[in-house]
């Protein structure tokens, strides 16, 4: 009996050692570099992300140091695994994975670029002047006690779980609310709607003849033709059809977890995963892919103007002044996941795809680049997905009813975890951005603003 309950206890501390060396590091590594992001780039106080974004069982588990000097942010979880996130200027924030603290800090600094209009005066989108002008067709003060009754709600711990919400009705912006301690300059993570940025980046090279969606995707380490990886093609990342063996899940350590919180260059580590089946035979919602199309951006642009593209080519021509994109710990962009803007600019953003990539009569993307974001391959037998971009696809519990019931079949749209979401859906002439810190019942929200337009 004590031979069993020895070998019992043995294992129970093997698992134990197991977890940690492999949880551990996850877990600092998420919160040092979510503080930090959420600090220095957010503007908030150390107190209320540990409230809310760093509250829960296991993350609970980390200590963290915030330095305002050196602005950094470093969690340790029982004093191991300790993990650091620094912040550097016009960059945000970023995780030190195989790479020195002094190594990032000689990394290029990018191009100062040119600042921005007089904001307050210049009209909306452009700027934040918004005229008091609401269509006949809205009912407005429905809308407006809505929005204000679900930024104001309050969950058990009094906490406001909707931090923003705008609706943009036909190119105005019509509503704009935002829970106590958040206004129209708060930038906010958007987590995966980081991936619909990325897939306009890519839109933006097809544009210039740069890139072509159908041909190979120019990833160095499938070369070779015998390499079962050398047939995905573009379109197979944009659409989460590359094949690659790539696990994505945030409940353990797994790709996923690893690349974010683990790796320095993390394109190259999901280019590196394996193929588990045939490029385009199934869809498989993978981070990874993001990635490596973040990577495939960088290496097309070339490092001497990266910086500036991302945001001369894109951000600044929308008006999107507020809004950082982060890089890893190689310089590249987290096309999957890192992006803080105000709610503004997420709403500038969706507004790019409202008006089929045209922004002050400049076409952006080629004519059919909305349409093809917003179509979903052969191989997703839901139709939920487009070029790294959500669709009103159908309920996987009820197959015949589409996901968000209350809306029309043209919705399309960028998620992100916990809540974050910019709705495009062109045949009500609306952009709807969500954000919070937790998730919602996004299609009763869709009803009840819907009720609002006649």
């Amino acid at each position: 009996m004590k031979r069993i309950l020895l070998l019992l206890l043995l294992a129970g501390l093997l698992y134990a050692i197991r977890y940690a060396w492999i949880s551990f590091p996850i877990m600092s590594g998420f919160t040092a570099k979510n503080m930090c992001s959420c600090v220095f780039v957010g503007g908030r106080s150390d107190s209320s992300v540990a409230a809310e974004e760093l509250n829960s069982f296991p993350l609970s588990l980390a200590d963290y140091k915030v330095d305002s000097v050196d602005r950094s942010v470093t969690a340790t979880v029982f004093g191991m695994a300790k993990k650091t996130a620094i912040f550097r200027e016009g960059l945000g924030c970023t995780l030190i994975n195989e790479r020195s603290e002094a190594e990032l800090k000689k990394q290029t600094t990018p191009v100062l670029l040119p600042s921005p209009p007089q904001m307050d005066t210049a009209l909306w989108p452009m700027g934040d002047k918004v005229p008091n002008f609401i269509p006949a067709n809205i009912d407005y003060a429905r809308l407006a006690k809505l929005c204000k009754q679900d930024v104001y709600k309050t969950n058990g711990k009094a906490q406001h779980e909707t931090r923003a919400l705008l609706i943009v009705y036909d190119g105005r912006l019509v509503s704009e609310n935002y829970a106590p301690g958040f206004n129209k300059n708060s930038k906010m993570l958007g987590w995966s709607m980081a991936k619909s940025i990325t897939s306009a980046m890519v839109g933006l090279l097809v544009k210039q003849g740069k890139l072509e969606v159908n041909k190979r995707a120019p990833v160095s380490e499938w070369n070779q033709s015998t390499d079962e990886r050398n047939g995905i093609t573009l379109e197979n990342l944009l659409q989460q059809t590359s094949g690659l063996n790539f696990e994505e899940n945030y409940n353990k350590s797994s790709n996923a977890t690893i690349m974010l919180f683990n790796k320095a260059d993390m394109g190259a580590y999901a280019a590196s995963q394996p193929s588990k089946e045939k490029p385009g035979a199934r869809f498989y919602y993978s981070s990874g892919n993001s990635n490596i199309l973040s990577r495939i951006v960088r290496q097309t642009v070339g490092d001497p103007t990266y910086h500036s593209f991302i945001y001369d080519s894109l951000f600044y021509k929308l008006g999107m002044y507020n809004t950082v994109m982060e890089p890893d710990a190689s310089g590249t962009m987290v096309g999957s996941s890192y992006v803080y803007a105000t709610a503004r600019d997420w709403a500038r953003f969706g507004l790019l795809y409202y008006n089929n990539g045209i922004v002050n009569g400049e076409k952006l993307f080629t004519d059919d680049w909305v349409k093809q974001t917003a179509a979903p391959s052969s191989a997703d037998t839901l139709q939920q997905y487009g070029y790294q971009f959500w669709r009103n696809g159908f309920d996987k519990s009820i197959p015949s009813q589409r996901k968000f019931s209350a809306a029309p079949a043209d919705l399309f749209y960028a998620d992100g975890y916990a809540g974050q979401y910019v709705f495009i859906i062109p045949s009500k002439k609306l952009v709807i951005v969500r954000l919070g810190f937790k998730n919602f019942d996004e299609n009763e929200l869709l009803r009840k603003i819907l009720d609002c337009i006649k």
